[in-house]
């Protein structure tokens, strides 16, 4: 619930009542390019994600905003969505917020184009950095794939970047001969492990 304390149930219960009131405020926010404050503000609460819960670095903020304000912005994106769609603006390398795609669908898109690439003798080289809030040069490293590569030196201003065998990405391993085999072996191993704590499970009822 966010600062202006309007619970998704209320909204929901009187959906009928509310309707013709939103409906004004989403009008006169579009046309005078205004939001009510409290639609600006939000409440942040942290979310254990894993790890020790003593840990501060173990918790992801969330920002509770108001949801008559999310219900406008999510009506204005689909409606800009649907007329960039139609007008042809976003192409077909766009994942990032995009309907039906995902940060996974970039990486299997961008796996498939260094393969191609490999594929037809052509060296390539990749730079993958890690994901951080602080973009830090130092978690940067470059990957050089690809036969005869002649492993050329990169940097990010006066930094220099480092190269490295292999590096992971949403879990994905990729390393310079895009060899699957140990990403499958892992992948296997911790459907082993999920099974078998289905099966202690099951068995144990």
């Amino acid at each position: 619930m966010g600062p202006d304390e309007l619970h998704p149930w209320i909204l929901r219960e009187l959906a009928d009542e509310v309707a013709r009131p939103l409906a004004i405020i989403f009008e006169k926010s579009w046309q005078s390019g205004k939001v009510p404050t409290d639609w600006k503000r939000g409440n942040i609460t942290p979310i254990f994600k894993k790890g020790k819960k003593k840990d501060p670095g173990d918790y992801r903020l969330v920002s509770l905003t108001s949801v008559p304000g999310k219900i406008m912005e999510q009506t204005l994106l689909e409606t800009m969505l649907r007329h960039m769609e139609n007008k042809g603006v976003i192409g077909d390398s766009q994942h990032g917020f995009t309907r039906g795609k995902s940060c996974l669908t970039n990486l299997v898109a961008f796996y498939d184009g260094v393969t191609a690439s490999v594929d037809k003798g052509r060296a390539t080289d990749i730079i993958a950095c890690a994901n951080r809030m602080k973009f830090n040069k130092a978690k940067c490293k470059v990957l050089h794939v690809g036969g005869h590569n002649p492993k050329h030196d990169y940097r990010l201003g006066e930094e220099w970047i480092e190269s490295s065998p292999e590096e992971k990405d949403l879990g994905v391993l990729i390393d310079e001969k895009l060899n699957m085999s140990r990403q499958c072996a892992l992948a296997a191993q911790k459907a082993n492990h999920v099974l078998g704590c289905i099966k202690r499970g099951v068995t144990s009822r």
